[in-house]
């Protein structure tokens, strides 16, 4: 295999990475040819997801490369394992599961290494403008800071401020009730709050 479905997708000069055409095709319709043997078709998922959960697993890790390799791995574990996908029309909730199992994977190997700060994304920045009662911060600290959060709570956070999903979408996702993740969201906007630089204070 030349390349794993998540590149082929990704690349523009693969006749399914060149694509720009919407695909209207439920997620339930095209598993279920993916799984008869149009496995081109699978493309047709990467693309619909990959950018989401790029975001998502950046966020997540600190790094796009780290990001970058997370989501390879998730998209071809998901490809191979395609047939356990018991709910097709709900691929995506399924997808989004592998791709958290590959993040902390990946982040527990790299716990040790010093976190690469992405920069130059505005939809982190704009969550931080949006919290209630946040702190001026610049991304690095922000990154930083989020690096600190147990997993759970980064993510709780990250779903909510940056995908900006509401509890309902967010329980859907990570099998959790509402009120839990609510609980999370919270410990970890107090947490981040002790973390930043308080308005006007010198570091």
């Amino acid at each position: 295999m030349s390349s794993t479905p998540y590149q082929a997708a990704c690349d523009p000069a693969s006749p399914t990475g060149s694509q720009l055409v919407v695909d209207y095709r439920s997620d339930a319709e095209l598993v279920g040819r993916v799984l008869a043997g149009e496995v081109d078709l699978y493309s047709v998922l990467v693309r619909r997801y990959q950018d989401s959960f790029f975001r998502f697993a950046t966020r997540m890790l600190g790094s796009r490369d780290d990001a970058d390799d997370a989501l390879q791995s998730a998209f071809l574990r998901a490809y191979r394992s395609l047939e356990k996908c018991r709910e097709p029309a709900r691929f995506g909730a399924w997808l989004y599961q592998i791709v958290v199992n590959e993040c902390r994977t990946l982040g527990a190997r790299h716990a040790r290494r010093e976190r690469r700060m992405v920069r130059g994304s505005d939809e982190l920045e704009q969550a931080f403008i949006e919290l209630p009662e946040s702190a001026p911060a610049d991304l690095e600290e922000i990154q930083r800071a989020l690096q600190q959060l147990p997993a759970d709570q980064r993510e709780a956070f990250v779903l909510k401020y940056v995908e900006e999903l509401s509890y309902e979408e967010m329980s859907a996702l990570v099998r959790a009730s509402e009120s839990a993740l609510k609980m999370r969201v919270k410990r970890a906007c107090d947490r981040l709050r002790e973390l930043l630089p308080e308005p006007g204070r010198v570091s």
